[in-house]
């Protein structure tokens, strides 16, 4: 499948943290990834805002998950393209439940350009 944005975001958003991946794509065929954890204070998504700045990422797509995403959206949106998706489209696959696993799998599926529900 082709590539789309060459880097993105996905995130894991929880009561009391998110689990970000940036994905990054150098020409190489196996992308780059990073990964970081942070907490919901608002001096902490600020400083997840700056990250995505740093490694020049302007798209992040994130799980609607119950009521979490919502300051997370908040804060970011000003400078950052935020792709907020349905659960059922990033629903994990069969097997282990891991958070950076739901991070990683959510920027590729961004990345590809499989969500359509733009905000």
């Amino acid at each position: 499948m082709k590539v789309t944005f060459q880097t993105c975001c996905g995130v894991d958003v929880h009561k009391s943290f998110p689990v970000a991946t940036i994905i990054k794509t150098t020409g190489g065929i196996e992308p780059a990834y990073q990964k970081k954890r942070f907490s919901t204070f608002n001096n902490s998504i600020l400083e997840f805002k700056q990250w995505l700045l740093d490694n020049n990422c302007h798209d992040v797509c994130m799980e609607s998950t119950g009521k979490y995403w919502i300051p997370v959206f908040n804060l970011l949106e000003d400078e950052i393209h935020i792709t907020i998706a349905n659960p059922k489209w990033v629903k994990a696959v069969k097997g282990n439940k891991d958070d950076a696993k739901d991070s990683k799998r959510t920027g590729g599926t961004r990345m590809r350009l499989l969500f359509v529900m733009l905000l």
